[in-house]
């Protein structure tokens, strides 16, 4: 199981891949992130591990499974003056049929895609902005 520092909260995403391109989702409007987009996840308890607050945050908020894999990039960031480690991790669909609860759509999209002048998506998460350098590396070398 992964600690967090004391005072710092923990923070997980799935990354999913296909035909090079990532899968992100919209949530739906309200709270700190409504509206933005992201890579699906969230806040870990302390009594699971990643890979197990990952399949939890998926079923809770997507309706479907994940095979939990690598981990693919890491980032710190601070919400309401507390900070995070936030932990990507590559993940695997068990199903495509989804059940969104905490998003209003989703789709495939390339990373340059996510962010700059040429940004298709518009409002990305801010926490989640910073994985992708991290995942820029990972992906091309992958």
């Amino acid at each position: 199981m992964a600690e967090a520092s004391p005072g710092r909260g923990r923070s997980v995403a799935g990354i999913a891949i296909h035909e090079g391109r990532v899968f992100i989702a919209r949530r739906v409007p309200g709270g700190s992130l409504g509206g933005k987009w992201e890579f699906p996840g969230g806040k870990a308890e302390d009594d699971e591990s990643d890979a197990e607050a990952l399949k939890r945050e998926y079923l809770e908020e997507l309706g479907v499974g994940v095979e939990v894999g690598s981990l693919l990039a890491s980032a710190e960031f601070s919400n309401k003056g507390r900070p995070y480690s936030l932990n990507a991790y590559r993940v695997f669909f068990d199903s495509l049929d989804f059940n969104m609860t905490m998003h209003s759509e989703w789709r495939w999209v390339a990373l340059d895609e996510i962010e700059g002048d040429d940004s298709a998506v518009g409002d990305f998460a801010d926490s989640d902005l910073k994985l992708l350098p991290m995942l820029r590396e990972r992906l091309l070398t992958a």
